[in-house]
């Protein structure tokens, strides 16, 4: 029997073709396939080289302070090959122009976002001119907005910035705290950036200006998803197998719930559709989540231990960074809490450390590091926090990976370490 294409052209039928085509052409099909899947790389429900990850050891050697002046550094790999760096409260980062305010004078920027090229330690940081200025300024041009959650995903950046109740200056105003997030994006890496809704360019509301309707969150149960993280995936996201984006927060603002860690995911197309956000719940028996649209039902991956929670200034603890760790088929989640004195004070003493995996987003979550006092290459009057994991620099061989954070100790009144600092995180297995 013969059968024709759309175009008339005679061909054989699959059958007359089968009965035609010798054993030996289909095992080496067969071999050669089954090879090339063994050398894909790594994506998540794919066999790991490794098995769970047994513990960590930061190497002290490795140390290296790449200088600038910022804060946070929330990242993720674009299609590009490059990492897409969020910066907090700085001048910048060395070799890209230092923030100015209107007058024309050297002032720290509020939210700034670069890109990184090169692999850790030799990288290169470059300035991304197109990001929507956003400045701190005088009077209540200040701490509107700080971007912490960021994914890079097929040529599109999103940004979750958090958003305080009031200016961290005006401490007549009762306790300061995070209370929601605007959502900000890019549909070309960089080069153009639009509000939650498509419109551009980005309007960064004033303060009374804030709502539901503008932000992502807003004014949320507990000020729950006031601090965001975004879970990474690998480069362009494409260790996801399930179409889900997902992220982590505190799920409030106070001791109690803000070491609770929340959990929502949002299918990889509707970021930008709030009504499309599920909040976990629990676990079911089997060990799967349970979803709800309602963010009041939302239940704890997991609890952190207490008294690592500021109370004064505005709490700011227990904010994550997460990764599939594709070797050994994991998540791999790196989280910190504040170090503080009998009044709750902030960065009083040496912040706690600690890192955590689990088979599935939501958990169950081990702890496989512990630190309850955080100071990087023995130095006592270290106050570090917001330790980050990203996946560009997790060695092939799955045996380190890079971690970056913030120092917060002052010399003379002076902030000493708060830069871009790495360090190499060695990975043992069971």
């Amino acid at each position: 029997m013969r059968t024709q294409n759309s175009n008339h052209e005679v061909t054989k039928s699959p059958r007359a073709t089968l009965r035609r085509t010798p054993l030996r052409v289909f095992v080496t099909s067969w071999l050669s396939l089954f090879l090339l899947c063994l050398t894909h790389s790594v994506r998540a429900g794919d066999a790991p080289m490794h098995g769970p990850i047994k513990s960590l050891k930061r190497l002290e050697d490795t140390i290296k302070r790449f200088g600038g002046n910022g804060d946070n550094w929330h990242m993720s790999w674009a299609n590009d090959d490059r990492v897409y760096l969020s910066m907090c409260d700085g001048e910048g980062l060395p070799g890209s122009p230092q923030g100015k305010n209107a007058a024309g004078e050297t002032a720290e920027y509020n939210s700034r976002m670069y890109a990184i090229s090169g692999e850790m330690p030799d990288i290169k940081f470059d300035f991304l001119p197109d990001y929507p200025l956003l400045m701190n300024d005088t009077g209540r041009n200040i701490s509107r907005y700080y971007n912490f959650g960021t994914l890079a995903r097929d040529g599109k950046l999103y940004q979750f910035l958090s958003t305080p109740n009031h200016p961290f200056t005006e401490k007549n105003q009762g306790q300061t705290k995070f209370v929601g997030a605007k959502l900000i994006y890019s549909p070309d890496n960089g080069k153009t950036w639009c509000n939650q809704d498509g419109s551009s360019p980005v309007v960064w509301e004033k303060w009374e200006d804030r709502s539901k309707a503008n932000m992502a969150f807003f004014e949320e149960p507990d000020d729950s998803f006031a601090l965001t993280t975004v879970l990474q995936m690998g480069k362009n996201y494409s260790e996801n197998k399930d179409g889900f984006v997902y992220l982590y927060a505190p799920s409030g603002s106070v001791e109690g719930k803000m070491n609770q860690l929340a959990l929502c995911r949002i299918p990889k197309d509707k970021i930008l559709n709030r009504s499309a956000y599920e909040f976990f719940t629990g676990m079911d028996e089997q060990g799967g989540a349970k979803w709800s649209k309602k963010i009041e039902d939302r239940g704890a991956v997991y609890t952190f231990p207490e008294g690592w929670v500021n109370k004064s200034f505005h709490p700011y603890a227990w904010h994550p960074s997460v990764v599939y760790f594709a070797p050994s088929g994991q998540y791999l989640m790196a989280n910190w809490g504040m170090g503080i004195n009998d009044r709750g004070t902030w960065f009083k003493k040496p912040s706690y450390l600690g890192f955590w995996t689990a088979p599935q987003p939501w958990g169950p979550w081990k702890q496989v590091y512990e630190d309850k006092a955080w100071t990087p290459g023995g130095d006592q009057a270290a106050r570090c926090y917001q330790p980050q994991i990203v996946p560009k620099w997790i060695s092939a061989d799955g045996k380190s990976f890079w971690m970056v954070w913030t120092d917060y100790q002052k010399v003379d009144g002076e902030l000493k370490y708060y830069q871009f600092n790495g360090q190499k995180v060695a990975v043992e297995y069971e």
